[in-house]
């Protein structure tokens, strides 16, 4: 697998980084810089946006992202997600300030934009 085979969009579900392992769905969009290192966007449930960059190695893709909380403060971490196929990522995720005795999950599933398959 490519680094170029995984750019697009993704559904995502996840369970964040404590104890409750609160769940919450989403949306990433995955693009490529003039270096092919990876860009990435996510939407969490329809107003959290979080970015991050990141790079591809062995079907490993690693981002490290940041967003604005409660309070405009900026929080940041690592996502690392396992490519099972270009059109599905199984991951882990850990915030910087977040428990550090629980990790946050995602699992990400391509959004088809195939025209062809919309007729």
């Amino acid at each position: 697998m490519t680094v170029q085979e995984l750019v697009g969009e993704y559904t995502i579900m996840g369970s964040n980084q404590d104890a409750e392992q609160h769940s919450y769905r989403g949306k990433l969009v995955l693009s490529l810089d003039a270096n092919n290192r990876i860009i990435a966007s996510w939407t969490i449930g329809t107003d959290q946006k979080q970015t991050g960059t990141g790079f591809f190695k062995n079907n490993i893709l690693v981002i490290n992202f940041r967003y604005s909380g409660e309070n405009q403060n900026v929080y940041k971490g690592v996502a690392v997600y396992q490519c099972l196929s270009k059109d599905i990522l199984e991951g882990f995720w850990s915030e910087k300030h977040g428990n550090p005795l629980f990790l946050g999950e995602e699992k990400c599933f391509r959004i088809n934009t195939n025209p062809e398959l919309l007729d």
